[in-house]
């Protein structure tokens, strides 16, 4: 009996991808109520696949967030794949889904940061310090403000400011604030809003300056707040300005918005010709436009320049949205094919791909400037139909070579050499 019920944990051991001496605990249907929601814990929980790519590439760093928290805050997670219903309960669409449970268990928090165990370990600090303020009797003052969801609002220090800001070529706004001043209160909810709608385009932090004195007397901090812009690219004292724009939600963004436009070229679209340009291409950003062009012998090279002159002037038209923009030449990549639909009507085909969401739209319209621009106009201003990716994972991608620019050769027939043949035996024909 023994050596069975050994067995079967085991078994079970075998299906979950943390181990019983992982500091990451198992949440079931069964202990979660009891664990997490109806704790007074703060719980950072994976929702997770056992055969999810992106869940096994997490799990190494999930693993020295939950150490690193160990006795701070719990760290789990779900198996949605063995416990199916159990994921709509918070509305798991994809795989790892990462919520943080704080101040309002009903409604947690979902994490969109960094996937290693330095942005888990600073968000979930940082849900932990707002619930401790909000507990000392006030509300969070600043960007952190209970009224606003400043997820997506980088905290900033003396400590953090080069490496994430002037180290990055990344485009910044960075509110300097004091946390007792009403103004900056009353920019919190806009400045988190500004935050969200910039997502993945412009980064927006906010810098406590009464606290942070070194950064804020760098910077020339006289009032509050105080905005500064600084600029994408390679940074120094010569790429902060201040900014000068409205101080509501859409001053902002279009504020932000032109200064990208000024600053960003248009996109390059590139072959798929293996993992590395696919990630290089498309990581990160908020979509990315596929497209799959006929075989070089079936559409030489002037028609296929012709394609790629469209893809040039609507990456163009587009290049605010900071998309990710690829082809592949038809069979080249048969399972990235098969995952987006495309090849059932013919080629070319073009497919956009939220590898967040892990979801895709195919356009079924015109291949022309105008039909594809329509299709991206409608997926925009969200609308048009979206399906999830099969296995919730970006399809495997195949090394081939890079279209050299020229017209494509058929295959060369070999000739026979008959002169030793006999032509009188038969057999040797």
């Amino acid at each position: 009996m023994r050596a069975l019920i050994g067995l079967l944990l085991l078994i079970a051991s075998a299906n979950c991808m943390y181990s019983s001496t992982s500091d990451v605990i198992e949440l079931t249907p069964s202990n979660f109520d009891k664990l997490v929601t109806n704790s007074d814990h703060i719980w950072v929980v994976e929702f997770y696949a056992p055969w999810c790519g992106h869940c096994k590439s997490l799990k190494p760093e999930y693993e020295k967030a939950a150490t690193a928290l160990k006795g701070i805050i719990k760290v789990g997670a779900v198996d949605v794949d063995e416990h199916k219903s159990f994921g709509s309960r918070f509305g798991i669409e994809g795989f790892p889904t990462i919520k943080i449970f704080g101040v309002n268990k009903k409604k947690p928090d979902s994490y969109n940061g960094a996937r290693t165990a330095d942005g888990l370990v600073t968000e979930a600090l940082r849900v932990a310090s707002k619930k401790a303020k909000e507990a000392l009797g006030g509300k969070s003052s600043g960007p952190d403000s209970k009224s606003s969801d400043s997820k997506d609002v980088v905290e900033l220090t003396d400590d953090n400011f080069d490496k994430l800001v002037m180290n990055s070529e990344d485009m910044w706004l960075v509110e300097f604030y004091a946390p007792w001043c009403g103004h900056c209160k009353n920019l919190a909810p806009i400045w988190a809003k500004a935050a969200t709608e910039l997502k993945g385009k412009v980064k927006l932090g906010a810098l406590d300056a009464t606290v942070n004195t070194v950064k804020g007397s760098q910077y020339e901090i006289r009032g509050y707040p105080t905005i500064k812009f600084f600029a994408p690219g390679k940074k120094d004292s010569d790429s902060v300005s201040e900014y000068d724009g409205g101080r509501t939600t859409s001053d902002i963004v279009n504020w932000a918005l032109d200064k990208l436009s000024e600053n960003i070229p248009a996109p390059e679209i590139v072959q798929v010709t293996g993992e590395k340009s696919m990630k290089e291409a498309c990581d990160d950003k908020p979509l990315c436009v596929i497209s799959v062009l006929p075989h070089i012998l079936d559409c030489q090279s002037q028609c296929r320049n012709e394609y790629l002159e469209i893809f040039k002037v609507l990456g163009e038209k587009y290049k605010k949205k900071m998309w990710g923009w690829v082809w592949a030449e038809a069979g080249a990549q048969p399972d990235l094919e098969e995952a987006l639909e495309i090849g059932g009507f013919g080629y070319p085909a073009l497919a956009v791909v939220n590898a967040k969401k892990m979801k895709y739209s195919l356009m079924k319209g015109s291949f022309s400037e105008d039909g594809i621009n329509s299709f991206l106009r409608d997926l925009s201003y969200g609308r048009g139909g979206t399906a999830p990716l099969k296995g919730a994972e970006l399809p495997k991608i195949y090394e081939t070579e890079a279209w050299d620019g020229k017209d494509g050769q058929p295959p060369q027939e070999e000739e026979i050499d008959l002169s030793d043949v006999d032509l009188n035996d038969k057999d040797e024909l």
